[in-house]
C-alpha cells in the first residue's frame, strides 16, 4: 500500500503541482483572503493539479514505457494504470465541490481551468493548440482566487494577461526536455513545430511579458523592486538552459527551464503581495 501511495504521489507531477498551489494560497492571501478562504483556494487548486497530473500520466503510460521513462511510476509499474485514472477521476469531481466552498462565480472559473486543463492532457497536447490550454488554465486561476473574495470584485485584466502569458511561457519550457521522445511517439504540439530554439525563445519572452505585466499593469509607476523582478524575469531562463546543458552532458534530465518558470512564478506572486496593488 505505501509504495502504491508514494507511486501516486509521484505520479501527480508533484513539483508544478506544488507550485502552483502555493502561488495560489499566496495569491489568496495577497488580496486579503480570511484563512479560511485561502484553505478552500488552496484544497481547491491542489485538487484540480492533482486531476490534471494523475490524468497526464494515466493517458501517455504506454507512450511513456516506449521511450523508457522509468521516473514515471505508472509507465515503471509502480502504481497501476486504472489506480491512477481512478485517483485523477476522484480529484477531478472533487475540485469544483472545493471550489464551491467559495461562490459559484469562482468556481465555474477554476472548472473552466480544470476542464481546459484535462484538453490539454488529450486531445490538444498533440496540436498545434497545444499552448491553449495552458493559457486559458493559467489565466483562470486568478480570476477563481479574486472572484473567491466577498462581494466577487472583478479581476484586473492586466493579472489575468500575465497568468496567461507565464501558462504559455511553462508550456514552452516543459516540453523541452521531451522534445525527442515525443518525436517518437508522433506528439507534435506547437512546440515541437517551433522547435528547441524557437521554444526557448518563446519561453523566454513570455515569462518576461508575464512580469511586465504585473509591474506595469496596475496603477501607480512601477516600483524599484518590480523593475528587479523584470529584470530577474530575463536572466533567469538563460541561466536555466545553461543548467540543463550541464545536465545533459551528466546524465541527467533537463528540468531546469521548467523550474524556472516556477521560480519566475513565485518572484512575480511575491511581488503582487509586497505591491499589495491587486484588487
Amino acid at each position: 500500500m505505501s509504495s502504491r501511495v508514494l507511486g501516486l504521489v509521484r505520479a501527480s507531477h508533484p513539483e508544478p503541482a506544488a507550485a502552483v498551489t502555493t502561488v495560489a494560497g499566496l495569491l489568496a492571501w495577497g488580496v486579503g483572503h480570511r484563512p479560511a478562504g485561502i484553505v478552500s483556494v488552496v484544497l481547491a487548486v491542489l485538487a484540480s493539479q492533482l486531476a490534471v497530473g494523475w490524468t497526464n500520466d494515466a493517458l501517455d503510460a504506454e507512450r511513456d514505457a516506449t521511450v523508457g521513462r522509468t521516473d514515471k511510476p505508472v509507465a515503471a509499474g509502480a502504481v497501476g494504470r486504472r489506480t491512477t485514472a481512478w485517483a485523477a477521476t476522484a480529484a477531478a469531481v472533487a475540485c469544483p465541490l472545493l471550489a464551491l466552498t467559495t461562490n459559484p462565480t469562482a468556481a465555474f472559473w477554476l472548472t473552466v481551468a480544470l476542464v481546459s486543463a484535462l484538453l490539454y492532457d488529450w486531445p490538444l497536447k498533440a496540436t498545434a493548440f497545444s499552448v491553449l490550454p495552458y493559457a486559458v488554465s493559467f489565466g483562470a486561476l486568478p480570476a477563481f482566487v479574486v472572484l473567491a473574495l466577498p462581494g466577487q470584485p472583478t479581476p484586473p485584466v492586466w493579472l489575468l494577461a500575465a497568468a496567461a502569458c507565464l501558462g504559455a511561457g511553462a508550456h514552452f519550457a516543459n516540453v523541452l526536455p521531451d522534445l525527442a521522445d515525443d518525436a517518437r511517439t508522433g506528439v507534435r504540439g506547437l512546440p515541437h513545430r517551433l522547435g528547441a530554439a524557437g521554444s526557448r525563445a518563446a519561453a523566454a519572452g513570455l515569462l518576461l511579458a508575464a512580469t511586465a505585466a504585473l509591474v506595469i499593469g496596475p496603477p501607480g509607476p512601477p516600483s524599484a523592486i518590480g523593475l528587479a523582478a523584470v529584470g530577474t524575469a530575463a536572466v533567469v531562463p538563460p541561466l536555466s538552459w545553461y543548467a540543463g546543458r550541464s545536465a545533459v552532458r551528466s546524465g541527467r534530465r533537463p528540468v531546469a527551464a521548467f523550474r524556472a518558470v516556477m521560480l519566475v512564478a513565485l518572484i512575480d506572486v511575491v511581488l503582487l503581495v509586497a505591491s499589495g496593488r491587486v484588487v
